[in-house]
């Protein structure tokens, strides 16, 4: 019921903006003709393919509103921000691969330019206010719902802020039954308590409750079965509220396949094969210019320098896993001085004034000159532009034995950087608090990832090497 209320006004939301933007269009292109001379743009130019190419980019961003339908009703002004700039990156991206691809001289870039920003400014606005208008539109009056809870005080405190959350879609607390001991003597926040479970079918005979909420999975099947029988005799709309994470101490995400309903430990959006695509796609228009233009007088610079300070090889090349826990050989520019192979030794973390680590090299480190190679690693397809910093083999076991879950980091291929570096977890590995952190960010990236997420860590991370955080040596 509020799943669907939800993916409803996303619907609302997304119609109304593409009749919103698509108006705009029309009207700014014929503003642009009769008060703004100098911009070229004249009535001759056939509009109508750009106009398409703004609706293609809103409509696949209904994605990424169906990804926000449980908290879309109450954006964050930065969050609507943030997703005005992906709607209108996709509009940028069909219209201006349209005109690319037509060699379309004719059409005004100021035009298309000034067109994308005002769309920015406008979207910006629209999904601020206008999900939140629609819901106190639909959902007022008659299609408010009245609701019941059933459960533990603790459990429904838990609720609070998803109850908070659901009263735009017309979710009323009306009180709460519960056997809990204590819950006579507990303060239920937002509702009366209204008696035990087995007033249920007194409350639903004499109240006006559209719903009910069962806070935890029933103990027993004839428990489920009680409260199902008297929900469905009332006419009442039941929702079962699924504890399973609280009781395996991990968070469960539920799956349908084939009818048949699952739990899995993380969402993971790269196994969609369109988002793999993006994300190849991305990874090849960042590594492909560094490798032509940026890895070449990058090499020769470092050939001389470590000639000069520590003679030896080029490159650094030692084992890694990646996606899978498959190995590979991963470059790096060598940072250190040349000594007789010693795996003990190479797997000790480089530490600050470390005196395996020659000057250059030094400063290779700190500003990560040094991981420039592995775009080539990019692109043989055994690294990403940004995933999990992968670990020498001797470091990513005893990793693993120190926290639970580590090896999750190999569902994806591993990144030249990565969210955990670009909140500044970099350098030597101290304290076990250190590694939770970054495998904690590292699940985070796998679990939330989108092109955006990987923009906004590139971003950063192109940052830090003008400016390297404390931990970088």
């Amino acid at each position: 019921m509020i799943t669907t209320r939800a993916r409803g006004l996303v619907n609302l939301h997304a119609g109304a903006t593409t009749l919103l933007v698509g108006v705009f269009f029309w009207v700014y292109a014929e503003f642009i003709m009769r008060y703004v001379p100098f911009v070229r743009l004249s009535r001759g130019v056939n509009l109508i393919p750009y106009f398409l190419c703004v609706v293609a980019g809103l409509l696949l961003s209904t994605r990424d509103l169906a990804k926000l339908s449980p908290r879309f009703h109450a954006l964050r002004f930065g969050d609507a921000a943030a997703l005005a700039a992906r709607q209108v990156a996709l509009m940028a991206l069909f219209t201006f691969t349209m005109m690319f691809a037509t060699l379309d001289r004719s059409i005004s870039r100021l035009f298309l330019g000034t067109f994308l920003v005002w769309c920015w400014i406008g979207l910006t606005l629209i999904n601020a206010r206008l999900p939140r208008a629609l819901a106190q539109l639909m959902f007022h009056g008659g299609h408010h719902l009245p609701t019941l809870f059933i459960g533990r005080v603790a459990s429904f405190a838990k609720l609070n802020d998803w109850i908070a959350n659901k009263e735009l879609l017309g979710v009323q607390p009306l009180g709460l039954l519960s056997d809990d001991p204590s819950a006579a003597d507990s303060a239920a926040p937002f509702v009366p308590m209204l008696g035990r479970v087995a007033d249920l079918p007194r409350i639903l005979q004499e109240r006006p409750v559209g719903q009910v909420v069962l806070l935890e999975l029933p103990a027993t099947d004839a428990e489920a079965r009680g409260v199902i029988d008297i929900c469905q005799d009332h006419g009442c709309r039941l929702l079962i509220h699924n504890n399973l994470a609280e009781r395996y101490t991990h968070p469960v995400v539920p799956i349908i396949e084939e009818g048949r309903h699952f739990y899995t430990l993380q969402e993971e959006p790269l196994e969609d094969p369109l988002n793999r695509l993006l994300k190849r796609g991305f990874d090849l228009l960042i590594a492909v210019p560094v490798v032509l233009f940026v890895l070449p007088p990058l090499c020769l610079c470092v050939a001389v320098m470590q000639r000069w300070q520590a003679p030896g090889p080029l490159f650094h090349v030692r084992p890694r896993r990646g996606q899978g826990g498959r190995p590979f050989r991963m470059l790096k520019f060598r940072s250190m001085h040349v000594r007789p192979e010693d795996p003990e030794a190479e797997s000790r973390q480089a530490r600050l004034e470390d005196e395996r680590v020659f000057p250059f090299g030094r400063f290779m480190r700190r500003r990560s000159l040094d991981e420039f190679p592995q775009f080539l690693n990019v692109l043989f397809g055994e690294m990403s532009v940004v995933g999990p910093r992968p670990y020498m083999p001797l470091l990513d076991e005893e990793f693993r034995r120190q926290i639970r879950g580590y090896r999750t980091r190999h569902l994806v291929k591993p990144g030249i950087t990565g969210l955990a570096q670009s909140l500044g977890f970099r350098g030597e590995i101290i304290e076990t608090e250190m590694l939770t952190c970054r495998v904690y960010w590292d699940v985070y990236y796998i679990t939330h990832w989108s092109v955006w997420v990987d923009v906004q860590i590139t971003a950063r991370t192109l940052w830090q090497l003008l400016d390297p955080p404390e931990s970088a040596y």
